[in-house]
């Protein structure tokens, strides 16, 4: 049976800004590429780099050895290939869509059970950095079938194979995403309380950089200490953090910023503090986000 190949060939299901530059990326890599898009005139404009337009999903997976997906959801998968279910037997597809580890599990279990190979991959890139030399895609599933398609989705970024439960790479995926829209919201606040405290948010911007710097030791000691010692138990700690929370939540309140999310973190401080006292013994903010404090 018919398995990917280095420089085969790819079709890619979907052409958001994410479908259309894995199309570039992979037609200057070599690859012959067809496309094909619920929208026809984004995937006649793929004639631009270089790729064929598959009138019909049909189509689409007889021209491909591997199928990439790139889509809203999972769910969006169904919608797409339940047409043209006939033309799966062989097929590996590869999807790159944002969806929870159980959804992906589920869809695997779909795939395979029409005929059909599945990995399911995160990508750690936006648009414009996908096949960047710092972009990395998360793969998980059948190791055979990622071996036999290494080659193949390397120029889209490096691939890091998790394992064959096939909803890892969705849950690292979704795991790096919480670390990033919560650190833009966090510093979109920030910038929110310079600007209507009157200061150019242009000036703040380098201190901002600054102090934020190589985050690199501080996640290794967090970490470290999340996994040796379920988290930074010290009720020193925590009251200092728990104080400076509260501080930033009236910063923002007083200049008329949206307190939302800096009383949502308050909140996880001061959840720490009162079961810290409950339970005679410093409990850190990683026990109550980890579901217990035990």
């Amino acid at each position: 049976m018919s398995m990917c190949r280095a420089a085969g060939s790819v079709t890619v299901i979907g052409l958001g800004p994410m479908g259309r530059a894995m199309v570039a990326t992979l037609r200057a890599s070599g690859a012959v590429v067809t496309v094909w898009n619920r929208s026809p005139e984004k995937a006649h404009a793929m004639r631009e780099f270089g790729a064929a337009r598959a009138d019909t999903v049909a189509e689409a997976l007889d021209a491909g050895e591997v199928i990439l997906v790139s889509l809203t959801d999972y769910a969006a998968m169904y919608d797409v290939l339940e047409p043209a279910v006939d033309h799966l037997p062989g097929k590996t597809i590869v999807n790159l869509s944002s969806d929870s580890p159980e959804e992906t599990r589920a869809a695997a279990r779909w795939v395979r059970a029409r005929g059909g190979r599945f990995l399911a991959g995160g990508v750690m890139a936006d648009g414009a950095g996908v096949g960047g030399a710092d972009s990395f895609i998360f793969y998980s599933g059948e190791r055979e079938v990622f071996d036999a398609c290494t080659e193949a989705l390397r120029p889209l970024g490096r691939p890091e194979y998790l394992g064959v439960d096939v909803g890892l790479a969705q849950l690292y995926y979704q795991a790096v995403l919480t670390i990033f829209l919560s650190g833009l919201l966090a510093f979109e606040q920030a910038l929110a309380m310079i600007e209507r405290s009157g200061e150019p948010i242009e000036r703040f911007l380098p201190y901002a950089q600054r102090s934020m710097g190589d985050m690199t030791e501080l996640y290794a000691a967090v970490a470290a200490m999340a996994a040796d010692t379920g988290g930074w138990r010290d009720i020193g700690h925590l009251r200092m953090m728990a104080a400076g929370a509260g501080h930033v939540v009236e910063t923002a309140a007083a200049v008329g910023v949206g307190t939302g999310l800096a009383r949502a973190v308050q909140d996880h401080w001061l959840h720490a503090l009162s079961e810290s006292e409950r339970a005679d013994e410093p409990v850190s903010t990683f026990q109550l986000l980890r579901g217990g404090t035990a």
